[in-house]
């Protein structure tokens, strides 16, 4: 792919640079078969490249399915266009087109041609860290919101149960309080491991980290629609939840209000008893 990438940049003067992005110019990430290939083209002319699927087909051969998303709902406005395109073999080309000169936003990039030797819309950059994904130490405002939105919320799970109102309840408990688990999950990894380092996204790398016993804790969160695995994950979440918290609040030396965790489990308790 990238040897086709580059032959069409050669062969057409408007394309001045070329970049790759993404897992692929992350030195930190293992690489696999599975990665795509985030190629930018930078020209001085998006419009001969703006919505144009049938020159990108041309060049690069007919993709299984394409996606535009300046072409449809809530584009970003940017200026620049993307083409993501799965291809037989199970390649994945996202091809961006950027009028411009490159700004750089810390995001892992590597030149991979620059007909301008730097002195183009492609201007010398450090080599790519990742070290704008490394996990963040929380400040106590910070570690102290996510424990307490963590309890918070489980209320609306709670209720969303007894109302029997699934859609709800997943989406609660899958995205809201989810997401804060997600956060003290990499604060604890951080504090084990350093945190010089990436958990990927959506936690893709919890279990490079994590504790066996632990990950195995975590994998119990997921549950299936019934109502009483339900319960049982979010028993489970709790748990892991209160352990994970109190390592982190130790390691920094902040306060855990486990007044505020006694007082959801007897909520949920009294909901679970009705």
């Amino acid at each position: 792919m990238i040897e086709l990438v580059l032959s069409v940049a050669n062969d057409d003067e408007r394309i001045r640079a070329v970049s790759m992005e993404g897992s692929r110019a992350n030195p930190a990430i293992i690489k696999d078969q599975y990665q795509d290939y985030d190629i930018s083209y930078y020209i001085h002319d998006i419009t001969p490249f703006y919505n144009n699927p049938d020159w990108v087909i041309e060049k690069f051969g007919k993709p299984l399915i394409m996606q535009m998303p300046e072409a449809m709902r809530n584009p970003c406005g940017d200026g620049n266009f993307n083409y993501m395109m799965i291809y037989p073999d199970g390649v994945r080309l996202d091809l961006s087109f950027h009028q411009g000169v490159y700004e750089d936003d810390g995001e892992p990039s590597v030149t991979l041609l620059d007909k301008d030797n730097g002195n183009g819309l492609r201007p010398q950059i450090p080599q790519p860290s990742g070290a704008i994904y490394h996990i963040k130490p929380p400040t106590e405002l910070f570690y102290y919101s996510c424990c307490n939105n963590f309890w918070w919320c489980l209320n609306n799970v709670a209720k969303g149960i007894a109302r029997d109102e699934l859609p709800y309840v997943m989406t609660m408990l899958n995205e809201i309080v989810r997401s804060e688990l997600h956060d003290m999950i990499n604060w604890y990894i951080g504090t084990k491991h350093g945190f010089d380092l990436s958990t990927g996204k959506d936690g893709r790398f919890f279990k490079r980290y994590l504790p066996p016993d632990l990950y195995k804790q975590y994998q119990e969160t997921y549950s299936g629609s019934d109502y009483t695995d339900i319960w049982k994950a979010v028993d489970i979440m709790c748990d892991l939840f209160h352990t994970l918290a109190i390592a982190v609040a130790q390691h920094f030396s902040f306060s855990y209000k486990n007044d505020e965790e006694e007082g959801i489990r007897e909520y949920i308790r009294i909901v679970k008893e009705k």
